[in-house]
């Protein structure tokens, strides 16, 4: 199952600039692991924003929900963060419903 998520990423007045990098670390190094074991599809962080788009291949929604719940970012500051997700269906699938459906 392919899904869409975009993370916005905020930060208490608490917390340092150099805080949230050290957080953003090891974020990112279990985000390019994920990328690597194949979970992740692709990552791109929006320039100018603190914000990250992936695209990850899982096999069910529970698999989602634990995996956005054990991300370090979520773990050391969740309250901090939104994350959007949208369910993808692959467009070659959504073509050849189409056109089953003219058929018919």
């Amino acid at each position: 199952m392919l899904f869409h998520l975009d993370f916005h990423v905020e930060y208490g007045a608490a917390m340092s600039q150099q805080d949230l990098f050290s957080t953003w670390s090891r974020e990112a190094e279990a985000a390019l692991g994920a990328k690597k074991a194949g979970v992740v599809v692709d990552l791109w962080k929006v320039a100018g924003e603190r914000r990250v788009i992936a695209i990850v291949d899982v096999d069910s929604h529970d698999t989602l929900d634990e995996i956005s719940l054990t991300l370090p970012i979520m773990v050391e500051m969740g309250q901090y963060v939104t994350i959007n997700v949208s369910a993808l269906r692959r467009y070659e699938d959504f073509a050849g419903t189409v056109n089953k459906l003219l058929e018919s």
